[in-house]
């Protein structure tokens, strides 16, 4: 057996607040040294509405008291409001993830308990914060995420327009890996003009797709693409055009953000672009995500979690547990970097 030396950090945050967010209400317990009992706390649990005047009032007890660190755990984004407002005010602001704190079994769960057990666990040190970029790096992070969000949107209509063409019997997609190119488009709007002729169809190919003249003429046989399929598909190509200049305004936008910004940041997209399979789109979100600022992360270790490229070790009575699940982490980071989020869609981004 080998004894290994350990440090325990006993010390005790002196003047402390956290948060319990909900929608509608904010639910704050501070904890305060007992100025006339040595070793004792004095507790105040107060609750405000999430209206701006409510928490300003709040953030001025927060002062009167004296308190150097707040905590605070929400679900959805109602945490953002209180965040940053207190940050602004000075305040060492944390957000922690709602399932490292945890109640002990059989603890009646209500948001003033909530609040009070987030801020004795708080108090001694036993959180960690989640990363919150600075203001700067969150304005970026708004539009690469909402690029991200209408790619996915996008997809989601292209999806719907194959779905319709095979409901007519047209079986372009079987022919054509894209049927959003230039042949593919023309040959959906001939379908909407009225054209049903196969060898007319499959004539409207270019470039490659003309070596598949006669599987094209295939899949146009038979089909039964009528006014009612016509009307869709122009409502839905109508909303792909519109969804494609949409993204192109923002990674206009994007553009222009990151370039009126300090030079580092155009300097630090043009590094990631350099790497093999990350484009000019890929190395913006993983600066969105990330930041420039790799102190917020303790070792390379807690940063490759944190892509969600680290598998949780789940061991019991030397068995391990689980799927290799990848735990906490940063689904639009994990998506760019392709690994574990909600979907791949960033491997679409233009590049």
């Amino acid at each position: 057996m080998v004894l290994e030396t350990t440090r325990d950090n006993e010390q005790i945050i002196e003047r402390i607040a956290a948060l319990d967010i909900g929608k509608a209400e904010v639910v704050c317990c501070v904890r305060v040294p007992d100025p006339s009992l040595s070793g004792k706390r004095l507790q105040e649990v107060s609750t405000h509405r999430t209206m701006t005047r409510s928490l300003l009032v709040m953030c001025d007890r927060l002062r009167q008291l004296g308190v150097t660190r707040v905590i605070m755990e929400a679900t959805s984004d109602y945490w953002k409001a209180p965040f940053y407002l207190l940050e602004a005010a000075g305040f060492e602001t944390w957000l922690v993830n709602a399932k490292d704190v945890r109640h002990l079994p059989g603890r009646p769960k209500t948001d003033k308990l909530d609040s009070v057990w987030l801020c004795k666990v708080g108090e001694r040190q036993m959180l960690r914060p989640s990363f919150v970029p600075p203001p700067q790096i969150r304005v970026l992070r708004d539009l690469t995420r909402y690029r991200v969000d209408q790619v996915g949107v996008r997809n989601a209509e292209k999806q719907r327009v194959e779905k319709l063409l095979e409901d007519a019997q047209v079986k372009l997609s079987v022919v054509a890996s894209d049927i959003f190119g230039v042949s593919g488009r023309e040959m959906m709007a001939a379908l909407i003009g009225g054209e049903r002729d196969p060898k007319v169809l499959a004539q409207m190919a270019r470039a490659r797709l003309r070596a598949k003249i006669a599987d094209l003429q295939e899949a146009f046989h038979g089909t039964r693409f009528n006014d009612h399929h016509a009307y869709l598909l122009t409502k839905m190509l109508a909303r792909v055009d519109a969804i494609d200049a949409d993204l192109a305004d923002l990674d206009a936008r994007i553009d222009q953000e990151i370039q009126r910004q300090d030079t580092s940041w155009a300097q630090a997209v043009a590094r990631l672009d350099a790497i093999p399979g990350i484009g000019i789109a890929i190395a913006q979100v993983i600066l969105a995500e990330m930041g420039l600022d790799m102190t917020r992360f303790p070792t390379a270790g807690h940063l490759v979690s944190w892509a969600k490229f680290a598998p949780t070790v789940k061991e019991s009575a030397g068995r391990k547990k689980g799927k290799n699940a990848t735990g906490h982490g940063n689904a639009y980071l994990a998506r760019a970097l392709g690994g574990r989020g909600r979907g791949r869609q960033d491997q679409h981004l233009p590049r």
